[in-house]
């Protein structure tokens, strides 16, 4: 008994955390599309900008008018999220 009672907890929790996974995978998949349309832009318009925090994210805003129309479309993408 005690061991259907752990299968259906287990179940239950990886239930739970499928939406939190999935979410996950899908914002690394904006990410690694960021990473790969703004790469220029980042290393011409914010070299000296050390990553994290979206220091990145706020330096690419602050020279939208700058960067190529692929990056622009990628960070559009995830402001829509």
């Amino acid at each position: 008994m005690k061991m259907i009672h752990r299968l259906i907890t287990l179940s239950l929790l990886t239930l739970i955390a499928l939406p939190v996974i999935a979410g996950e995978s899908e914002m690394e998949k904006e990410m690694e599309a960021l990473r790969t349309y703004c790469k220029s832009d980042i290393e011409r318009l914010c070299a000296g900008v050390e990553p994290g925090g979206g220091r990145i994210k706020a330096c690419l805003k602050a020279h939208q008018n700058e960067m190529t129309v692929g990056c622009a479309r990628a960070l559009q993408k995830l402001k829509e999220k």
